[in-house]
């Protein structure tokens, strides 16, 4: 599954960090041409720290171009796939045992798709808990560095690692903010967003209505609702994404670094050239609907209201808190995805992201154990943690 293997004896302690964590000792691609054979001259602030505490590479994972894809399909090594299936990489390299953990950058919900469908556990920390110094930059106000696990304890004990303040990281939390998220707290009260549940197919659904019997089980008082407004996350989220994407890879040029093309007479077709042959057909689309939004004529009925729109699913969530400690909702439609259903409808990415756009659009903690989906207010990780420790002691 690896794209990159690190040199030395395999530890009992290894992460894999996929595609968009810079390192100096293994290239960083970002899944794409752009950037084939780039060597970092540092490495990552989350690596840093977990070098620090004992813990060794065990490698880099492939990733889909920036990773705004379904699950790395877009990668310019090509699909991952597994018994005619597509998989996540790094989620995969966990479930096969390769790795302890796996650290992904969650831009567009991918590794929160990859991990329901290997049954795997993953945490995406509160916006700004964790540093994001030394990542591939995709769609700033929403990336986050996640957490992948067999376990809820390896998860803990890695947020316990990295969840830190870093000055070098402008979006960076205090360092009390920071901490607090590591805080054992019981989740009592459960919202199940139906209306999200309904565009799920059977195997999905199933897998939601064990959990619900599990929290029962357990005590979790669980209370069905629907939001229209959280449901509009999707096409808000689509549109912020692709604008701050089209701004992020702008420095892709093929001057500074990066690939370069040999087909040139002058600046213009220099840029258009390199970007032309490097970047592949869903980030290109996604530069030009970027592109768009940003225009003149579109910058106020598109970016801004999105933007507005982004303040509303906020304020949702936050009443919704006042009641709930965490609502349930699928992180996927299916539970799995063939390689045709990718070639079939290449923008099938930013259709799926309607289960995972409410966590990025708001930069709410989410959390995927069970094949199922959890999301909690600002700062209460201990709530996710412990839903999903009940998930695993009722199998």
């Amino acid at each position: 599954m690896e794209l990159y293997l690190a040199k030395g004896e395999k530890k009992e302690k290894t992460v894999a960090l996929d595609d968009l964590f810079l390192t100096k000792s293994l290239p960083t691609t970002a899944g794409s041409k752009m950037l084939d054979g780039y060597m970092s001259l540092f490495d990552a602030e989350v690596f840093t720290l977990l070098s620090n505490s004992g813990f060794a590479l065990g490698g880099k994972a492939k990733v889909g171009e920036f990773a705004i894809d379904l699950l790395g399909e877009t990668c310019y090594k090509g699909a991952t796939e597994k018994d005619g299936k597509l998989v996540y990489a790094p989620c995969e390299l966990v479930k096969d045992g390769e790795v302890l953990a796996a650290l992904c950058l969650d831009a567009n919900g991918a590794p929160r798709r990859g991990a329901a469908q290997s049954g795997l556990v993953y945490l995406k920390p509160t916006y700004g808990t964790v540093s994001r110094f030394g990542l591939v930059g995709v769609a700033s106000s929403g990336d986050t560095v996640g957490i992948c696990a067999e376990t809820t304890d390896t998860v803990r004990e890695i947020l316990s690692v990295i969840a830190h303040h870093d000055d070098k990281d402008g979006t960076s939390l205090s360092e009390d903010a920071c901490i607090s998220i590591n805080k054992e707290k019981k989740a009592a009260k459960v919202a199940v967003l139906k209306d999200f549940i309904a565009e799920a197919e059977a195997d999905v659904q199933k897998s939601i209505y064990l959990t619900i019997e599990a929290l029962k089980k357990s005590g979790v008082e669980v209370v069905e609702i629907n939001s229209d407004e959280i449901a509009a996350a999707r096409v808000a989220w689509n549109i912020l994404m692709s604008a701050e994407t089209c701004n992020n890879v702008s420095r892709f040029d093929g001057v500074k670094y990066g690939y370069r093309t040999q087909n040139f007479t002058n600046l213009d077709e220099l840029y258009t050239n390199s970007r032309t042959e490097a970047f592949g057909d869903l980030i290109k689309t996604c530069i030009l609907f970027g592109s768009e939004t940003l225009s003149d004529k579109n910058y106020m009925k598109q970016y801004d209201k999105s933007l507005r729109i982004r303040r509303v699913i906020s304020e949702k969530f936050a009443l919704l808190f006042k009641s709930y400690d965490a609502v349930l909702l699928p992180a996927t439609s299916k539970t799995s995805y063939s390689v045709e259903d990718v070639k079939e409808n290449l923008t099938l990415c930013y259709e799926e992201n309607k289960f995972t756009a409410p966590a990025s659009i708001t930069g709410l903690p989410a959390l995927v154990a069970g094949g199922v989906q959890f999301i909690a207010d600002a700062f209460e990780e201990g709530k996710l943690l412990c839903l999903a420790q009940i998930i695993e002691q009722e199998g």
